[in-house]
């Protein structure tokens, strides 16, 4: 037996927040919605794909943000993304605490810390 991978981080959220996460997550990140299964639909909050990994919004009764543990996603363009997030009405707080890294956080709609970390692009091979 042996863990293989990271399926998904489940964040919190109030009932009937589902529009202001799509927003955020979906239009202002770029993050496509997935379909829930109706059973769990039914209880409310969204799911949304990073790569191959899934972010799941649930609702949670007597909510309260997560302000320090967080997910973390890799991104091709830290820097447009942060703008994008600032010109949403986001906060960007950039971090260098890390060498080399390139990150910074901010709060989803319903107060979750959230962090975006610029990854390496892919090395092209023009070797014919």
């Amino acid at each position: 037996m042996a863990v293989v991978g990271l399926h998904h981080v489940q964040l919190a959220c109030p009932a009937g927040t589902e529009d202001l996460l799509r927003h955020f997550y979906g239009v202002v990140c770029g993050l496509p919605e997935l379909p829930k299964p109706p059973v769990l639909a039914a209880r409310g909050g969204v799911w949304f794909a990073a790569g191959e990994q899934e972010l799941h919004c649930g609702v949670e009764e007597g909510f309260v943000p997560a302000r320090k543990a967080h997910p973390c996603f890799g991104v091709d363009d830290v820097a447009s993304l942060a703008a994008a997030i600032a010109g949403a009405g986001g906060e960007v707080r950039w971090n260098n605490e890390v060498p080399g890294v390139q990150r910074f956080h901010t709060d989803d709609p319903v107060g979750n810390r959230v962090e975006f970390q610029q990854v390496a692009p892919p090395k092209l091979d023009f070797t014919v």
